[in-house]
């Protein structure tokens, strides 16, 4: 696998493993960031082959589940670009609405399981 391929790792709340091995054993070069702001910034000069982010719900965003809805609309413009979003299952309901207005990523539960991760990213 190219070495060069990246993937940007959208890290707000955390609480999960750290992938970052894993995200590397299967040839991504990895960036961090912390907020969906962070990431939108890092899309607008980049391309990444992956990008892997947490839904974070958040409920004073008037028109939007949280700023991950943003980062997806972005990614509208990369179709080449693998997404994976990782959800906490007592936020499924709210987590259904964004799944409502985006379906191009796939959608993990929380715990991870790194198998159901690493074929997502493969």
């Amino acid at each position: 696998m190219s070495e060069n391929r990246q993937l940007l790792m959208i890290v707000e709340l955390g609480g999960y493993p750290d992938f970052t091995p894993l995200y590397r054993s299967l040839g991504y070069g990895v960036e961090v960031v912390t907020s969906g702001r962070k990431a939108i910034s890092y899309l607008k000069s980049h391309r990444p082959a992956a990008v892997v982010a947490e839904f974070n719900y958040i409920p004073d965003f008037r028109d939007r589940t949280g700023w991950l809805e943003s980062v997806l609309a972005t990614l509208q413009q990369m179709p080449e670009t693998r997404m994976v979003v990782f959800y906490q299952p007592a936020e499924q309901e709210q987590f259904n609405r964004l799944c409502q207005r985006f379906s191009h990523f796939t959608a993990l539960p929380q715990p991870i399981d790194a198998a159901a991760l690493e074929a997502a990213l493969r």
